[in-house]
């Protein structure tokens, strides 16, 4: 089970022992490949000498020159522990003023979920005893799962499984939110995070971002969300959208290389897969198009990206912009306008980003943490670069097991230096990129504006 407790409680929660028979709900949490990857053990060696909750805390603050505690200390974490094997406690409305205090607590606790949730008005440790608790700020996130990718997966993988094939479509999604999301609203403190198994989060940190409203928020998520049902009788507008095309100028190479092979999803892999394809087509498309082309790839030894620019070719012929057919007034300007877009609403369907809104749209929602390790899988949720992401492969995140071993086995072949733990394991190609590449220049950038800021009220006061 999963019980639900807040703050208040946490006293009575510290102190449960191991063999008390918690009145929870059970869940599935033991097999001999978790217990391999992840184990209480584990996790509390990892909490104390490899979570960067210096890295955290110093980010989640927002206070590089120490003015304002406040934005850490108002932060709500939520902890998941399991003070019986197989049994869940969700503790919510943590919150602590110092890094040391949230290091204590995690390393104390150990924790098998960490949540993250918005700034307050107050201390979400006090929320019973004060008014008007209300939230102050919170980043912008985004929420991308494979589970959502299910219709589309044709590499035998549903669910929670995912293979290499299947998380392209992560890669996909992480380049086109990753532009538009810096292109179109102008944001740059930008943190990609995978999920720990099937997933990948965004953190939007700029304080523009953070200060959003709710309806901001909704407004900002909508903005990415392509609807392609047929049963609602949607599709993409016309003229489209430049954010549209962007996306579709980022994605066709990769749908051509991912998503059309045999060692992809195998779009048109085979005679049949190409059949059941043009198939798909609009009516007026399909008659014509779709069935020379069916003739056409029977005997066809053309690789599945020859066959996918014939079809384009086939359709810019057929219903270009200067062809009759597409002037013709027997024909419904809503058929026109499905049949211009159908080649774009292929590749939208296999490989635009599938976001889980609800997550985006309120400031009170939490966010797994990032650097905690996922129960399912023993991995850590490490950093993304986003310069990078093609390269990122989920399964060599480290696991709790390796990067014991690995501190077991280090070396210091140098000599003298003074590491972190984390700097002795597979971690540091994680974390230093994170380090160097979005903290450092957050914190400086934050500097600067805190300078500014006390500059522009010393003239406006004559306190020089």
């Amino acid at each position: 089970m999963t019980a639900e407790v807040d703050h208040m409680d946490k006293e009575n929660i510290e102190n449960l022992p191991v063999s008390v028979p918690c009145d929870v709900k059970t869940t599935e949490t033991s097999s001999s490949q978790k217990e391999h990857v992840f184990s209480p053990e584990l996790l509390k060696m990892y909490y104390a000498r490899l979570f960067p909750f210096e890295f955290l805390h110093s980010w989640l603050s927002y206070d590089p020159l120490g003015k304002q505690p406040q934005i850490f200390s108002r932060r709500e974490f939520s902890f998941t522990i399991e003070p019986c094997p197989g049994e869940e406690i969700y503790i919510r409305y943590q919150s602590f003023n110092s890094e040391e205090e949230l290091r204590e607590a995690i390393v104390k606790r150990n924790p098998h979920k960490i949540d993250i949730g918005a700034v307050f008005s107050h201390p979400p440790k006090d929320k019973n005893s004060v008014q008007n608790f209300t939230t102050a700020q919170r980043e912008l996130v985004f929420d991308i799962d494979l589970t959502d990718y299910d219709e589309v997966r044709n590499c035998g993988c549903s669910g929670a499984s995912i293979c290499g094939r299947c998380w392209e479509f992560m890669t996909m999604a992480v380049k086109v939110m990753d532009e538009g999301l810096r292109e179109d609203f102008g944001f740059e403190k930008i943190a990609w995070f995978y999920s720990g198994r099937r997933g990948v989060h965004a953190w939007i940190c700029d304080e523009s971002a953070r200060m959003l409203s709710n309806e901001a928020r909704s407004a900002v998520a909508n903005y990415f969300e392509v609807s392609l049902s047929k049963k609602k009788n949607e599709g993409l507008p016309q003229p489209m959208h430049p954010m549209l095309a962007r996306a579709r100028n980022i994605l066709e190479p990769m749908f051509i290389e991912h998503v059309l092979p045999k060692s992809g999803h195998g779009l048109l892999a085979t005679p049949q897969a190409c059949e059941a394809f043009l198939e798909t087509m609009p009516n007026a498309a399909k008659e014509t198009v779709g069935e020379n082309l069916k003739k056409e790839w029977c005997q066809s030894s053309d690789t599945p990206q020859e066959k996918w620019e014939e079809l384009k070719k086939h359709m810019g012929v057929v219903f270009g912009s200067s062809n009759k057919v597409k002037k013709s007034k027997s024909m419904p300007e809503k058929e026109r306008e499905q049949i211009r877009n159908w080649t774009t609403e292929v590749i939208f369907k296999y490989t635009y980003p599938r976001l889980d809104i609800n997550v985006s749209k309120m400031q009170n929602h939490l966010l797994k943490s990032p650097f905690c390790v996922h129960p399912k899988t023993g991995r850590v949720c490490v950093p993304i670069q986003v310069k990078k992401v093609e390269e990122f492969d989920p399964f060599q995140v480290p696991t709790l097991d390796r990067l014991m071993k690995e501190l077991d086995d280090f070396q210091d072949e140098e000599g003298g230096r003074t590491l972190k733990d984390w700097q002795k394991t597979s971690l540091s190609s994680y974390f230093e990129p994170f380090q160097k590449q979005f903290l450092e220049p957050m914190m400086k950038d934050l500097r600067r504006s805190a300078r500014e800021k006390a500059e522009k009220e010393a003239a406006m006061t004559g306190s020089f």
